[in-house]
């Protein structure tokens, strides 16, 4: 029997592709404009805006509601 995914799974899973959509669709619209990530040395760039998906997928996880399996047992 497959177990079913459970919520936070589900709202992190959505959270991250959203997340890495919204930023990548803001980097092509200023990609002639860099002011955003300007302030920045070029090798460290990639790491820093990474944390933009990464925060919101956190949140996301962390914020869903747990799923009760019920007690397991180890056999």
């Amino acid at each position: 029997m497959a177990a079913r995914v459970e919520k936070k799974v589900t709202a992190a899973t959505l959270a991250a592709y959203l997340g890495s959509t919204g930023l990548l669709a803001v980097l092509t619209a200023i990609q002639d404009n860099s002011g955003l990530v300007a302030g920045l040395p070029d090798g460290l760039e990639p790491f820093v805006l990474a944390l933009i998906p990464t925060a919101i997928t956190f949140v996301a996880g962390w914020a869903a509601r747990h799923t009760h399996r019920g007690p397991t047992t180890i056999a």
